[in-house]
C-alpha cells in the first residue's frame, strides 16, 4: 500500500495544477486538464524511483505555470510554456517523445480539437 503522505502530496499537486489551468485560454485548459488527468492516472502504479522523478517534474511544471500566471496577471499578457533542454529530451522514452510531439501539434494548430466557446462569446 502507498504511503498516505505521498498520496496526499500527489493529490495536492494535482489539484494545484488544475487550479492553475483555469488561467489558461479555455482550449488550452481543456487540453492541459485532460493531459494531466491521463498522466497522473497512468503513473498510479509506477515504481518509487519513477514516482519521485514524476513528482519533481510536475512540481517544476506547477512552479513554472504559477510564475507565468502571476506575470500574466501583472502584465495582462498571456505567455505560457517553456522550452525543453536537450539534456531533458535525452531522458525521454520514445513514447514520451511521441506524446510531446502530439501535444505540440495540438496546442499550435489554428483550429484546435478543443474549440470551446466561453460563456457570452458569440459563436
Amino acid at each position: 500500500m502507498a504511503n498516505p503522505a505521498h498520496i496526499s502530496a500527489v493529490r495536492t499537486l494535482y489539484k494545484k495544477i488544475l487550479v492553475l489551468h483555469r488561467f489558461l485560454p479555455i482550449d488550452l485548459r481543456a487540453l492541459g486538464d485532460q493531459y494531466v488527468k491521463d498522466e497522473f492516472r497512468r503513473h498510479k502504479t509506477s515504481s518509487d524511483e519513477e514516482a519521485k522523478h514524476f513528482m519533481v517534474e510536475w512540481q517544476n511544471y506547477k512552479d513554472t505555470l504559477q510564475t507565468q500566471v502571476l506575470e500574466a496577471m501583472g502584465n495582462k499578457k498571456l505567455v505560457f510554456g517553456a522550452d525543453l533542454s536537450q539534456d531533458k529530451l535525452k531522458h525521454f522514452q520514445d513514447e514520451q517523445i511521441g506524446q510531446l510531439y502530439e501535444l505540440m501539434l495540438e496546442s499550435t494548430k489554428p483550429n484546435r480539437q478543443f474549440d470551446i466557446q466561453e460563456e457570452g462569446t458569440p459563436k
